[in-house]
């Protein structure tokens, strides 16, 4: 299993990748849709509704389907950070449970999309 524990000098792991996709979420166990805009291994990040914020730290359950990957992965996660604006709720998520497998399909699509953008850029 991988340590989600960011340290304390580097607080993220990886770069994000931009994704625009929808995700569903259950906190408090109330489903909602909402978009991801980036992606990484150890974390995401959403708009949603306009609802009230949650507390740092909430917990966060989130069904993920990936680009070109025909299962879905389950998540268990946290709120981290939040911002409000006059449309959307937008929130990240730090990934703290997931299973092996969907750790591998994760990790498989954001080198991926690295590459990609690695080469495009090029």
């Amino acid at each position: 299993m991988i340590n989600y524990a960011p340290s304390l000098r580097n607080r993220r792991f990886d770069t994000r990748i931009r994704l625009e996709m929808y995700v569903s979420t259950y906190v408090r166990d109330q489903p909602q849709r909402a978009v991801a805009l980036d992606i990484s291994e150890s974390g995401l990040y959403l708009n949603s509704l306009l609802r009230d914020p949650d507390p740092p730290r909430t917990p966060i359950g989130l069904e993920i389907e990936l680009p070109g990957f025909d299962e879905t992965i389950w998540v268990a996660g946290e709120t981290c950070r939040d911002t409000l604006d006059d449309y959307f709720y937008g929130f990240g998520v730090r990934f703290t449970d997931m299973a092996l497998l969907h750790q591998r399909m994760l990790r498989a699509y954001c080198r991926g999309a690295r590459r990609r953008a690695t080469w495009t850029s090029s």
